[in-house]
């Protein structure tokens, strides 16, 4: 039995063996082909899942400014009655600017193209009439925007948002209540004017800013009511500073950003990122009409000198001596002994700088012992002058310094003796033969009887009958009809003394030419068929002589 049992219990566990030995079999078979099947259907191998964080707050920088200003900014509705006129419509919009001499000013040549990409954003944004006022008969619209910089309910907006109002209202962020603001006063010469409007508790004033410190680059943010659609907020950056659009306004240097900005934003502010003030928005140039990512605001800065004379006076004065400039090369200063300043073209007779002894060619380089950068820097350090006080300019004159005390005038009294005088003209006069130079123009002698019909009363001078196109002369702004009075500060009487002065210069010597130009005269050097007065002005060009020449 014993032997019958052992046997038993060996095949026992020889079956239990082969069993257990064919199960892992099974299973490691089942593993392998498990993990195959898996590793083929793995369609991004190697590839980490991505983790959602947790919730966090997300900047608030923008949303936090545009609470803190909305306060402030207004909506500005006008309300005007249309003069009736049998005039035709000026081209383009009634809105744009003026254009207003400038007494102490670049005498640069302005041209009209710009006004028709230069856009305000007055007018009428719902539809109406496309050249700008409303139909005849009816009742002009148009919207605007404002910011408040006093609680007492001072608001400081754009002029041409308000110049033709016969009924101004604001409405408030957050309010349908309409207020009837009255004007306190404007300046057109910074587009700039200031309304109040009496609310009957203290308003949210805007923070002012200083827009000295900004720098192109800086975040700018723009809220005001494009297309009546109130407090809207658009963000962007400063593009450009000290832009200049138009030299007939020379206050008018703009902040420029590409901050969305439409019709109807007109006058409301433009912020830093921490929400002060630094400019009020003004103008866009666009081909359509619309946002085309160019706008521009004026400085606050300029904005608060204004504001504080209107607020102070219900006008603006500034200072003005008589006197025009260019900007001009070096080698125009060169020539005069100086390597820095203000060349003065011309100076008005009767007025400050005249009576001061001023002469045409001086080089003013100081103002108070203070050294004067450029014309703008003139202009606005005289107009910032109070009327009727004294300074002290320093000028260059025949290579020798001098200091004149000058009476600093009105600039209002200065641009009516500037409008008021026109220079005589009468006749037709016979052409004599040109005689080429080789500077790239032809020059003819001008004789007694010739000069009385054209107008001209300077002593000398040649005629420059016609200027080669791609010339040195051309390159320079030399134009066909000019009279040359002198070179390099020696008179020219004649071709004679044109030619013996021209035989001097040498490739690479600084060239200055004084000449005058007048705008009536026709190709052929002849008054034009309305009959007007030629009105002859001073200007000065310069240049390096090239190689060739």
């Amino acid at each position: 039995m014993s032997f019958l049992n052992t046997i038993r219990t060996k095949k026992l566990v020889s079956s239990s063996l082969v069993l257990l030995t064919l199960a892992i079999g099974i299973m490691i078979g089942t593993l392998v082909n498990t993990g195959v099947k898996a590793a083929k259907e793995t369609p991004a191998p190697g590839a980490t899942p991505l983790v959602i964080p947790n919730p966090v707050q997300l900047s608030t920088a923008f949303s936090q400014l545009a609470k803190q200003l909305e306060p402030s900014v207004v909506n500005i509705s006008t309300t005007y009655q249309p003069k009736q006129t049998t005039a035709q419509t000026p081209r383009g919009n009634n809105n744009r600017r003026r254009a207003v001499p400038n007494p102490d000013a670049d005498d640069g040549d302005g041209e009209d193209s710009m006004n028709d990409f230069f856009n305000r954003f007055f007018g009428s944004p719902f539809g109406g009439n496309p050249r700008g006022g409303p139909e005849s008969g009816r009742r002009g619209q148009a919207l605007g925007s404002g910011v408040i910089v006093d609680p007492a309910g001072y608001i400081l907006t754009n002029n041409h948002v308000v110049e033709k109002a016969d009924r101004i209202q604001v409405t408030i962020a957050g309010s349908t209540a309409k207020y009837d603001a009255k004007l306190i006063g404007a300046d057109a010469d910074t587009d700039l004017a200031v309304i109040k409007i009496d609310a009957h508790k203290a308003l949210t004033a805007a923070k002012i800013g200083n827009s000295d410190s900004v720098q192109v680059g800086d975040w700018a943010v723009a809220i005001g009511s494009p297309f009546g659609l109130q407090a809207t907020v658009t963000a962007g950056i400063i593009s450009a500073k000290d832009r200049d659009l138009d030299n007939t306004h020379q206050f008018q240097k703009f902040l420029q950003t590409d901050a969305a900005i439409n019709p109807g934003n007109s006058g409301g502010p433009l912020l830093a990122i921490n929400g002060d003030v630094i400019g009020i928005n003004t103008a866009i140039v666009s081909g359509s009409g619309g946002y085309q990512g160019v706008g521009f605001a004026l400085p606050i800065n300029t904005a608060a000198k204004v504001y504080n004379q209107i607020i102070k006076s219900g006008h603006v004065s500034r200072g003005a001596i008589g006197v025009s400039f260019q900007e001009v090369k070096p080698e125009l200063l060169n020539v005069y002994g100086a390597k820095e300043g203000v060349f003065v073209q011309d100076v008005t007779p009767g007025m400050p700088a005249a009576k001061a002894g001023i002469q045409r060619e001086d080089i003013i380089t100081a103002i108070d012992g203070k050294p004067v950068k450029d014309g703008q820097d003139l202009v606005n350090r005289i107009s910032d002058t109070p009327i009727g006080s004294s300074v002290k300019l320093s000028i260059l004159r025949d290579k020798k310094k001098q200091d004149l005390m000058v009476k600093v005038g009105d600039r209002k009294e200065v641009v009516s003796s500037i409008t008021g005088e026109k220079p005589e003209n009468s006749g037709a006069e016979p052409k004599s033969e040109a005689t080429p130079a080789r500077l790239g123009f032809s020059i003819e002698n001008l004789n007694q009887a010739r000069k009385d019909s054209m107008g001209f009363k300077e002593k000398g001078g040649v005629l420059v009958s016609e200027v080669v196109p791609g010339s040195f002369a051309e390159d320079i702004g030399i134009q066909d009809n000019d009279i040359i009075v002198s070179i390099n500060r020696q008179p020219v009487e004649n071709a004679a003394d044109f030619q013996r002065i021209q035989a001097s210069l040498k490739p690479g010597d600084p060239v200055a030419f004084h000449l005058f130009s007048s705008p009536s005269l026709g190709a052929q050097g002849r008054r034009g068929q309305g009959g007007g007065a030629s009105e002859w002005r001073s200007r000065f060009v310069a240049g390096t002589m090239p190689s060739g020449q």
